[in-house]
C-alpha cells in the first residue's frame, strides 16, 4: 500500500475527525467511527438503553383542531351561542391565563371573552378497550386507539404560524434558526444504513412565511444533518439522483474515488469547513443510493392487500398513502428518522380553519385518516412498531370559540398531540384542557418536552449532545413526558 493510499483508510479518517475543530460532539462522532468500524467494542452512541430505532413524525400543517380530532369539549355543545364570558369558565379564563400567559404575536384581548362557543363539529365516542374518546373524522386511527398516548395539554408561544417552525425547533421564529429534531435524532445517532440518507423528507415543506425548509434543516450541527427530501416515485426520486444518461457505474466510482482524493486535500487545507465533509459523505451516498432508492419507493413490490390497506385504490387517500407505506418501508431498511408533512397549501395550511372547519377538516382527515390507520396497523402486525416511535402532531390547536361564523382561529394555549410505539404506552390520555378545551390545566408540556421524549426513546439525553460554543436554553432542550413511557 503506497502512503497515498494509506492517507484514505479508515484510520487516517478517524485521526482526522478527532484533531480538527469541526464541531461534531463525541456522541456524533462515536457514532460515525462506530459505522466506519473502528469505534472500540465499548463505545455506544447512545446514553442509555434506547427503546425505539426509527421515529416517523407527521406534521399537520397550519393548526388541526384538538377539539375535532381528539379532545372533545362536550360544553362546547351546552353553552353554544354564548359568549365565553358567560359560560361558567369565561372569567377565570380571562383574569387567570389570558393576562399572564406569555404568547409572541397574540393579543390576549382579541375579542376571545366575546366570542361565542363554536360547538362541537363533528361527534366523538369511545374507541378500544382503553375508551379513548376519538372523532369520527378518525374512524381508522381511532381503531388504534389502544396504541395511542394522547398528549392532550400541550402549549406553544407562537400565535400565528411561525408556530410551524417553532414546534419543530424548540425556539420562536423571532430567535433566529436552529436545529430541529430531526437534525439532533441524526447528529446523535447516525444511519443504520450506509444506503440510504439517516433523515428523509415527504410530503411538500412548510412554505416560506411559516419557515419554510428550516423545519427539516440542521442549522448549525452541519448540512449533513439536514433531512433530504424524498418523493414516492421511482423513476424521479429525489433531485440529481440518477446518473447522466449513459454514464456506467464503473465510471463512476473512479470519479467519485478522485473526487474523495481531491476532497481530502481540501479539508486538510481547509479543515474548519464542515461543508467539505457534507459535500464528501453527499457524493458518496448518491452513489450507493442510486440502486437503493428506486427499489424502496417502488410500491408495486408490496402485495394487493397491503397496498388496499393503505388507500392506494382510492383518489382521496392514495397521495398520503404512498408516503405512509413508503415510510414503512424505510424504517425496514434502517433510516433513522422520517418526516412527513402534510396539507401544505403554500400559505399557513389547509388544516387552518378560519372558517368552513366542518367541510375543511372533514376533508383533509379523510386523507390522511386511513393511511395513518394503515401505518400503525402495519408495523403492529411486521413487529415493528415496538421499535419505531410514530409522532402526529400541528402546530397548535383551534379556539372554543368561533371565528367568521363556522370555523376557529389559531389557539396556542392547549391542544393535543399523540404517539405510538417506541416504548410509549398506549390506551392512554395524559395531560388536561378545561372545560371549553381553551387552557393546559394539568401536566402542561411545551413542544420541546415532546423533542425530549423522543429522544429518550432513542437514547439520548438532549442535555448532552453538546456543541462548543453554542448554549441550549432550558425550555429549548425539554423534559421527556415520562408518565407515558412503558
Amino acid at each position: 500500500m503506497s502512503e497515498s493510499d494509506h492517507d484514505l483508510t479508515g484510520i487516517e479518517r478517524r485521526t482526522f475527525l478527532k484533531d480538527t475543530g469541526l464541531g461534531f460532539g463525541s456522541v456524533a462522532l462515536a457514532a460515525m467511527l462506530h459505522r466506519d468500524g473502528l469505534a472500540d467494542a465499548t463505545e455506544n452512541s447512545t446514553h442509555f438503553a434506547p427503546q425505539a430505532k426509527s421515529v416517523i413524525w407527521l406534521f399537520m400543517i397550519g393548526g388541526a383542531s384538538h377539539l375535532e380530532s381528539f379532545d372533545p369539549k362536550p360544553s362546547l355543545n351546552r353553552y353554544a351561542g354564548k359568549t365565553i364570558a358567560e359560560t361558567p369558565f369565561g372569567n377565570v379564563l380571562a383574569s387567570e391565563f389570558l393576562e399572564n400567559e406569555r404568547v409572541v404575536a397574540f393579543d390576549p384581548n382579541n375579542g376571545f371573552i366575546r366570542k361565542t362557543c363554536f360547538p362541537l363539529q363533528i361527534g366523538f365516542r369511545k374507541r378500544g378497550q382503553s375508551g379513548l374518546e376519538i372523532s369520527d373524522w378518525w374512524p381508522h386511527v381511532g381503531d388504534c386507539a389502544d396504541d395511542l398516548s394522547l398528549i392532550r395539554s400541550m402549549w406553544t408561544e407562537d400565535s400565528n404560524h411561525g408556530a410551524q417552525l417553532q414546534f419543530h425547533t424548540g425556539r420562536h421564529r423571532i430567535d433566529g434558526f436552529f436545529p430541529t429534531i430531526g437534525s439532533w435524532a441524526t447528529y446523535g445517532l447516525g444511519s443504520l444504513n450506509e444506503n440510504l440518507p439517516e433523515f428523509v423528507v415527504m410530503g411538500t415543506p412548510l412554505a416560506d412565511c411559516c419557515g419554510g425548509r428550516e423545519a427539516h434543516r440542521a442549522n448549525y450541527l452541519g448540512p449533513q444533518y439536514d433531512g433530504v427530501p424524498l418523493k414516492v416515485d421511482p423513476i424521479d426520486s429525489m433531485p440529481y439522483l440518477a446518473p447522466e444518461k449513459g454514464t456506467f457505474v464503473e465510471e463512476q466510482r473512479r470519479q467519485f474515488d478522485v473526487l474523495g482524493r481531491l476532497n481530502k486535500i481540501t479539508s486538510q487545507r481547509y479543515p474548519d469547513d464542515e461543508a467539505i465533509l457534507a459535500r464528501t459523505r453527499a457524493y458518496e451516498l448518491a452513489f450507493r443510493m442510486q440502486m437503493t432508492i428506486p427499489q424502496v419507493v417502488d410500491l408495486n413490490r408490496e402485495t394487493a392487500e397491503t397496498r388496499e390497506l393503505y388507500g392506494l385504490n382510492t383518489k382521496e387517500t392514495e397521495p398520503f398513502g404512498r408516503q405512509m407505506l413508503t415510510a414503512r418501508r424505510l424504517v425496514e431498511q434502517g433510516v433513522r428518522f422520517i418526516q412527513v408533512y402534510h396539507g401544505s397549501s403554500g400559505g399557513a395550511g389547509r388544516w387552518d380553519a378560519h372558517k368552513g372547519l366542518k367541510s375543511g377538516h372533514a376533508r383533509v382527515c379523510r386523507e390522511v385518516d386511513q393511511p395513518i390507520g394503515a401505518l400503525l396497523k402495519d408495523l403492529r402486525r411486521r413487529g415493528l412498531l415496538d421499535e419505531t416511535l410514530v409522532v402526529w402532531a400541528s402546530e397548535f390547536g383551534r379556539t372554543p370559540g368561533s371565528q367568521l361564523s363556522d370555523g376557529r382561529d389559531h389557539h396556542p394555549y392547549g391542544f393535543t398531540v399523540w404517539m405510538a410505539g417506541g416504548g410509549i404506552q398506549g390506551g392512554v390520555a395524559h395531560g388536561a384542557t378545561d372545560e371549553l378545551g381553551f387552557h393546559a390545566v394539568e401536566n402542561r408540556h411545551y413542544v420541546t418536552d415532546v423533542h425530549a421524549t423522543v429522544l429518550h426513546q432513542l437514547g439520548l439525553d438532549p442535555r448532552r449532545l453538546l456543541v462548543p460554543g453554542r448554549k441550549r436554553l432550558e425550555q429549548e432542550l425539554g423534559q421527556p413526558i415520562r408518565e407515558i413511557i412503558s
